[in-house]
């Protein structure tokens, strides 16, 4: 029978939903099983969002950021109609229901709670009924802002009281959110807002409840100030003022709001990275000044002209280059002052269509999440499939563990740049780029980032010269003199793939701003295929929404043969157990077992039976559809004695056009998260990425080469 935990905050603005969210992701990345739901939320008329269309945003961000379809909360309106009704029962009886259908599937549901109001007494009963109705444990939720220990410890006693005849255990554990949030004034945004500069307390230890073991601290989050940043759309809808150029403002955040009328000298510092510029519309030579910043390169967040006012004609023409650098433009009709309040009073909600902040906190609450003492509390199994969020941080974890030095060619690339200084922070891989110190840093700088002073760069001008004469010696059977080896490493692939190829580093990553071909015929040409290996392969992993499937090959070979086929089976078994995945195979064909015949399938067929006679160890069965391989009730009717369908998790396709055609189509048509194609079957990992990868993309591919070249090492192919 499922178990639940009851989220219960005792004060306004916790932070519940991304705290909920963020403790459903813990969960899941650990392989809990884990459900979500949501009892009550206030009616569509008494939500003050203007970013939810009247949706709720918990439930939202649940169907949107998992595979869960939790059902639609009761409003709190209906709710408060059946209590004064005397209704109480029917209503419980309704949330039990609804608990129910969820708990069937999962062994542990997170129950989100109400945020108490002191206007309405019947929250905190609410509160308290379904946690007893459904026998929750329950887990507190506190912002403790500027309270001191002994603060802390009255509101907690008090708040546990509340559900003391919940359970005998009474509350269980409090999770502390926002720790360290500055103070600050009704006329600043919250964007301005840095970091305090007093020590946060050490609750865990000074707080009585935690010393003497009444609650465990489940999780300390900080307050971090990018979590706040809204969109330059958000705040246009929010607003509601006219937008007169958007530019690039579904994407740009905003960071910092400067509101300007200073001398151009004196507000140069202000045009940052992230930056929303408020000026009134007739400042014309602050207007000229954003649009220069721009040119030049700074993503500034966008530009609000207020008091209803607009530049001249010719001021406009003269800074019309620089809307196509993507700058949004706003118009506010109130004077500077009135806007600069309305920017300090915007909602901190996260708004329900912007996925990559919610992402972001609910990632940034996870990783402070105590999993390990949840696990032994709810004495709940792992699953045996790996969820895409259990994925990705057995990624994170392998690649720390593997501390591989990671090549970039592409180091003065605005996304490798930021992607390899979030590697550095978070330990992923010691990255190296390759390219001119002072460029690097202007793109850094330029983007808002801090390069670490630690962050090795290498200048190809000084050390191409060291590479001219091995790369002779690997390429002499083919001719290659040291002239044409010196020009050849003009192209800093070639030079980084050298530096793999002489085990000066682990692997390498490209792909931005190069073309498959760049990034591979060089690694084929100077590293090659280790021993084990007939080809060279790639898969793709597929962050299906409840679990990870292995596709291959999809890019590299266009119609291997039945040995080359068998050969890609086993690298891809391999590659999938070595990322936590456990390997059953498919080898997908248009026919099922003995239906059909062709060349085609006979291929298949015969790639089945080597890989099988190679590794007998290994789950692989084909030829299957692939509704036969990845659906149950279809195996059962399609293939009843196979141990491989309906239960595939490596699935092996026939040649290049169905593989790629599949996996584009899947990741597409089913908005999936696809990370590759990751090479293997060579000596040493070299990885592509797709020119229109996003920095989380490359921040992945580098921890899947960590982990490649760690795979590599252990087996001594290198």
């Amino acid at each position: 029978m499922a178990k639940s935990l009851f989220i219960a905050p005792t004060s306004m603005d916790s932070g519940l939903t991304s705290v909920c969210l963020g403790l459903l992701r813990a969960m899941e990345r650990v392989g809990i099983s884990v459900g979500f739901y949501k009892p009550f939320c206030p009616s569509a008329n008494q939500s003050k969002s203007v970013h939810n269309d009247g949706k709720d945003s918990s439930v939202t961000f649940a169907r949107s950021r998992s595979h869960l379809q939790p059902p639609d909360p009761i409003p709190l309106k209906k709710a408060q109609h059946l209590l004064n009704r005397g209704k109480s029962d029917l209503l419980m009886e309704s949330v039990v229901g609804e608990y129910q259908k969820i708990a069937k599937d999962v062994d542990v549901v997170i129950i989100e709670g109400l945020v108490p109001d002191r206007r309405e007494a019947y929250i905190a009963r609410l509160n308290v009924e379904v946690a007893r109705n459904l026998g929750s444990d329950v887990v507190l939720l506190s912002t403790p802002g500027k309270s001191t220990p002994g603060e802390l410890d009255e509101e907690l006693d008090f708040s546990a009281r509340l559900f003391s005849d919940v359970s005998a255990q009474d509350a269980i554990a409090v999770i502390l959110n926002k720790l360290g949030e500055p103070e600050r004034s009704g006329m600043e945004p919250y964007s301005n807002i840095s970091q305090t500069d007093g020590e946060t307390p050490d609750y865990r230890n000074s707080c009585k409840v935690f010393r003497n073991g009444r609650f465990h601290l489940l999780g300390e989050i900080p307050w971090q100030s990018d979590l706040l940043a809204p969109r330059v759309s958000d705040i246009a809808r929010e607003l509601n003022v006219p937008v007169l150029y958007e530019g690039q403002m579904y994407t740009r955040r905003v960071q910092r709001v400067s509101v300007c009328a200073r001398s151009i000298r004196n507000m140069t510092e202000t045009l940052g990275p992230g930056t929303l510029m408020v000026t009134p519309g007739d400042r014309e030579d602050i207007i000229v000044t954003t649009a220069v910043a721009a040119l030049n390169g700074v993503p500034l967040a966008g530009l609000m002209l207020t008091g209803g006012l607009m530049p001249d004609q010719r001021v406009i023409d003269l800074c019309s280059r620089a809307l196509h650098t993507g700058l949004p433009v706003l118009s506010s009709p109130a004077n500077t002052y009135e806007t600069a309040h309305m920017l300090a009073n915007l909602s901190n909600a996260i708004p329900t269509d912007d996925p990559d902040r919610i992402e972001k906190a609910m990632e940034a609450v996870a990783t402070k999440i105590d999993t390990d003492w949840l696990q032994e509390h709810l004495r709940v199994e792992v699953q045996s499939r790996l969820s895409p969020p259990a994925f990705r941080y057995q990624l994170s974890e392998r690649a720390r563990a593997a501390d591989k030095r990671i090549v970039l060619p592409e180091g003065s690339e605005p996304r490798t740049v930021q992607a390899a200084i979030i590697c550095h922070q978070r330990k992923l891989a010691r990255c190296a780029l390759i390219g001119n110190e002072a460029e690097i840093r202007d793109v850094a700088v330029s983007q808002g980032f801090e390069l670490p002073e630690d962050i090795e760069i290498i200048d190809p001008s000084q050390v191409r010269k060291n590479y001219i004469a091995p790369m002779v010696e690997l390429r002499k059977h083919k001719g290659l003199t040291p002239d044409m080896a010196e020009a050849m490493l003009e192209d800093n692939v070639v030079l980084g793939t050298m530096m793999v190829a002489l085990d000066e580093a682990d692997g390498l990553v490209s792909g931005a701003i190069h073309t498959t071909a760049n990034t591979v015929r060089p690694a084929l040409q100077l590293i090659k295929t280790h021993d084990h290996a007939r080809v060279v392969s790639s898969v793709f992993f597929m962050l299906l929404p409840q679990q990870v499937l292995v596709y291959g090959d999809c890019a590299i070979n266009p119609d291997p043969n039945a040995e080359e086929l068998a050969d890609i089976a086993i690298q891809s078994a391999e590659s999938a157990e070595a990322f936590g995945v456990k390997p059953v195979v498919a080898m997908i064909s248009y026919s099922t077992g003995e239906s059909g015949s062709g060349h085609d399938v006979e291929k298949v067929r015969e790639a089945t039976r080597i890989a099988r006679e190679r590794r007998p160890d290994l789950l692989i069965d084909g030829p299957l559809q692939y509704d036969a391989a990845a659906i149950e009730s279809v195996a059962r009717s399609k293939a009843p004695n196979s141990k491989v369908a309906g239960k595939a998790t490596v699935f092996i396709f026939p040649d290049l056009n169905t593989g790629n055609t599949t996996y584009k189509a899947v990741q597409r048509s089913a908005n999936v998260v696809s990370i590759g194609p990751m090479l293997q079957g060579l000596r040493k990992p070299v990885n592509d990425l797709s020119r229109g990868a996003l920095v989380d993309d490359i921040v992945f591919t580098i921890a899947l080469t960590a982990v490649q070249a760690k795979q590599v090492e252990d087996a001594g192919l290198a």
